[in-house]
């Protein structure tokens, strides 16, 4: 049998896949239409990296409560809650498109309140995964799931980029309304234990479990220099992704070829998942760290050229090198992480490297009107390259072994 296969064995697992690859579906339909919904509103650069960078914050904000919530209560239970909850906000959101009474700040403030709720969930959603499977088949286990995730955010970057010009953007964001509650519906199948018991969690006191989450972060060289990095990769990709790559590649080949391009981006992860099936290297973030040199593809070509195959290669390139790093580092995480530290160990881990997110989304717009689109592109992709080729030189980084045999 297939290691795909043997995972699916486990009903827990299929649950678990189920709601996530709907959750990824709706998760790649919303920027895209959460972005042109602004620019239909006359929106600017600005305003409109100020708009997902609200989401983002709010996101950081809410993470470290969602960490410790998902070591203290039941992780399918905040799963499960939090996309219901996102599920109405993101219909009213949709609602308001619609009817043609959203503002810029409305759409602001929403994306705030669902880039908060998802917070919550997200640490539990990562630390769950090893609850659900055999400890002997986590790796398979980690990417099936990246797999089926990626291919639904290939068919909803496509879908998104569509219905905004057959529809509307309002209509994109129904469906991923849609989407938050089916996912709900799929977590209220899972059936795992709590990991610590709450008449020992609840003595304990927000800042202590938080505290002792960051001391087990920073026990690991390899944990907390990533993490580092990934600060400096988002501070930089985020708005070329979030702002310029909707202005540059939409303004000029149109609006479906921007979801084309997120399509192209999410070939290339799974391409890299499929890879990761097979190929099972020894040093887990040394091999990562050589496949994420490739993600300086994407806004190269975005910055040197106009040709549609050109920033679909560059993106394909982007999402295959992405994938073998995140592949490994969830690997790691799990393999090296005690169980009843994961939810906190991941929100750690999305709190560091998203934190200077918002800021880098509400500067580049200012920034491209300075120096100009393209080139505010091509000093994105050097500062990418530069935080990448730094862990090279960590030995904890190199030398970091897998510890599964399968």
């Amino acid at each position: 049998m297939s290691d795909a296969g043997r995972v699916r064995q486990y009903p827990n697992f299929r649950w678990l896949v189920s709601g996530t690859t709907i959750n990824s579906l709706g998760n790649a339909i919303s920027p895209i239409a959460l972005a042109f919904a602004v620019i239909d509103l006359g929106g600017s650069a600005t305003q409109l990296g100020i708009v997902v960078a609200v989401y983002a914050l709010a996101d950081l904000v809410a993470v470290l409560g969602g960490g410790v919530l998902g070591d203290r209560l039941s992780r399918s239970l905040m799963m499960r809650v939090t996309n219901a909850v996102a599920g109405v906000i993101q219909g009213i959101v949709a609602l308001a498109l619609i009817a043609g009474w959203a503002t810029i700040p409305f759409l602001a403030v929403a994306g705030g309140l669902i880039g908060a709720i998802g917070s919550l969930s997200g640490p539990s959603s990562q630390a769950v995964t090893n609850q659900t499977v055999p400890e002997a088949l986590l790796r398979q286990a980690i990417t099936v799931r990246r797999l089926s995730q990626n291919i639904a955010q290939i068919a909803g970057a496509g879908v998104a980029g569509l219905l905004v010009s057959w529809i509307d953007p309002g209509g994109a964001v129904a469906v991923d309304a849609a989407t938050f509650l089916l996912a709900a519906v799929c977590f209220a199948g899972i059936r795992v234990p709590t990991v610590r018991e709450m008449a020992a969690s609840s003595a304990r006191t927000f800042v202590h479990d938080a505290r002792e989450g960051l001391r087990e972060v920073m026990r690991h060289t390899w944990l907390w220099s990533l993490i580092a990095m990934a600060l400096v990769y988002h501070l930089f990709f985020g708005g070329a992704q979030g702002v310029l790559g909707p202005i540059v590649v939409g303004g000029s080949l149109g609006p479906a070829a921007w979801g084309y391009a997120m399509s192209a981006l999410m070939a290339g992860f799974v391409a890299g998942g499929l890879l990761c099936l097979r190929w099972k290297p020894r040093r887990i973030l040394l091999a990562g760290e050589v496949g994420l040199l490739l993600t300086v593809c994407f806004p190269l070509a975005m910055a040197l050229s106009e040709q549609l195959w050109v920033v679909l290669l560059g993106a394909v390139l982007h999402g295959f090198g992405l994938e073998i790093f995140s592949v490994g580092w969830d690997l790691a995480i799990q393999e090296n992480i005690p169980a009843d530290m994961l939810a906190r160990v991941y929100s750690f881990d999305q709190l560091g490297s998203f934190l200077a997110r918002p800021l880098g989304l509400a500067l580049t717009g200012p920034m491209a009107a300075w120096v100009g689109n393209h080139d505010w592109l091509l000093v994105i992709a050097v500062a990418m390259f530069v935080a990448e080729a730094i862990p090279f030189a960590l030995p904890a980084v190199r030398r970091l072994e897998r510890r599964s045999t399968r």
